[in-house]
C-alpha cells in the first residue's frame, strides 16, 4: 500500500516559483517570463500547474485508503476499487506532468524513474511499455516520447506493447498490437495538416510543434499490426 502515500518531492515535480521570491514579486528559477513566453510555454505552464495541484489531493485520498486498510479488517471490494483508481490516477497525472508540463533544457530524467512511471501506467491499462534507453535522458526528449506514446495509444485500443528507443540522436516510438485502428485525418496533423482536434487528440497538435522547437520533424508509418513514430 506504500504506493498510495502522498507524493514526495521528485524529478517529475515542476514548481515554478519559490515562496520567498513570490513574496518579493520575483519569479523562481523554473518560471517563464510572460513577455517572452510562447503559446507552447503557456500550455506547458498550465499543464504543470494542473498536475501539481491535483496530485496532492489524490495522494490524500490514497492515505485515507491506507489508514482504513490498516484498521485490521480485510479490504472490501469497494476500498480495493478506490485504491486501484487512486493508483491509476496518480500514475496518469505524473505521466501528464512530463508529457504536457514544462521541460527546461538542463532537466534530465533517469531511466529507472521513467520505467517506474510507465510500469505504474501499465498496471491498470491495456498497453505494456518498454523504455529501452539506458542512463538519464533530456526531459525534453522524454516529453516528446510521451506525446508520441499518447498518439500511439489512439491506434491501439485493443492493447499491445509500445517500445521507445534512441539510436544516434534519432528517437523511435514503436507499437505492436493485434490490429491497429487508423484515423488518417488526425495522424496527418503530425505532418502539418490543418485538422480540427478534440481534447483527447491534443497530443497530435502538440507533438510536431514541440519537436520543431528542438530542430526535429515527425515521421510516422502504420501497418495492420504495427506503427512507428520517429523524430
Amino acid at each position: 500500500m506504500s504506493s498510495y502515500l502522498m507524493p514526495q518531492s521528485n524529478p517529475f515535480d515542476q514548481s515554478t516559483a519559490k515562496s520567498s521570491s513570490a513574496a518579493q514579486g520575483e519569479v523562481g528559477d523554473d518560471a517563464t517570463s510572460v513577455d517572452q513566453a510562447s503559446d507552447l510555454d503557456l500550455v506547458a505552464l498550465l499543464g504543470s500547474r494542473l498536475c501539481h495541484d491535483l496530485i496532492s489531493p489524490m495522494g490524500a485520498i490514497g492515505n485515507g485508503v491506507e489508514l482504513l486498510a490498516m484498521s485490521g479488517d480485510a479490504m472490501s471490494p469497494e476500498l480495493e476499487l478506490i485504491a486501484q483508481s487512486v493508483n491509476a490516477a496518480n500514475a496518469r497525472l505524473k505521466f501528464f506532468r512530463v508529457a504536457f508540463g514544462q521541460a527546461a533544457p538542463d532537466q534530465r530524467l533517469d531511466a529507472t524513474e521513467v520505467r517506474n512511471l510507465l510500469r505504474d501506467m501499465a498496471a491498470t491499462g491495456r498497453l505494456a511499455y518498454d523504455w529501452q534507453p539506458l542512463g538519464d535522458q533530456s526531459r525534453q526528449m522524454v516529453k516528446l516520447c510521451f506525446l508520441a506514446l499518447l498518439c500511439a495509444e489512439t491506434a491501439m485500443p485493443w492493447g499491445g506493447t509500445v517500445r521507445m528507443r534512441e539510436d544516434s540522436g534519432r528517437w523511435f516510438v514503436e507499437g505492436e498490437t493485434k490490429k491497429t485502428k487508423s484515423n488518417p485525418d488526425i495522424w496527418s496533423v503530425l505532418q502539418g495538416s490543418a485538422q480540427d482536434v478534440s481534447p483527447a487528440q491534443i497530443q497530435f497538435a502538440l507533438l510536431p510543434k514541440e519537436a520543431a522547437r528542438y530542430g526535429k520533424s515527425i515521421a510516422w508509418h502504420m501497418e495492420e499490426t504495427t506503427l512507428r513514430i520517429t523524430f
